[in-house]
């Protein structure tokens, strides 16, 4: 049975990698994640990406072409499993679009190890839900 610390240790780690995708920060977000080549990240539309440098070159080019992203995630779920954990989520995104904001929905899920006493990231997979989802 999972403890209850570290359900909201991991409950902490997935509140940091928004937080470091709303900073748009490639180095805040480079720290969220296990520097492995078993990385792995699929954001809505792209195909897989693995490895640390290919997953944090994604975050690069996204952070550069994207003036503003905030994130209110609801229904998060958490389970642990020994080392291992995942969130199934909600991603409600505003972000700018040709100078105006616009809304999306995007359902995730990041898994995320335990190493050294912290939960680091080894998968985040995105997908974009319809309008009105």
């Amino acid at each position: 049975m999972p403890s209850l610390a570290d359900s909201d240790a991991v409950k902490q780690a997935n509140l940091g990698f928004y937080r470091a995708f709303e900073s748009l920060d490639v180095h805040r977000m480079r720290a969220v994640w296990a520097q492995s080549e078993e990385i792995a990240c699929v954001h809505p539309g792209w195909p897989l990406l693995t490895g640390f440098e290919r997953v944090m070159e994604s975050w690069k080019r996204i952070f550069e072409n994207t003036p503003m992203m905030q994130f209110t995630i609801t229904g998060a779920v958490v389970r642990v499993q020994g080392d291992m954990a995942w969130v199934m989520c909600m991603e409600n995104i505003n972000t700018l679009v040709d100078g105006k904001v616009a809304e999306a929905k995007v359902q995730a899920t990041n898994v995320f190890t335990k190493r050294d006493g912290r939960w680091l990231m080894v998968h985040h997979h995105g997908s974009s839900l319809p309008p009105g989802a």
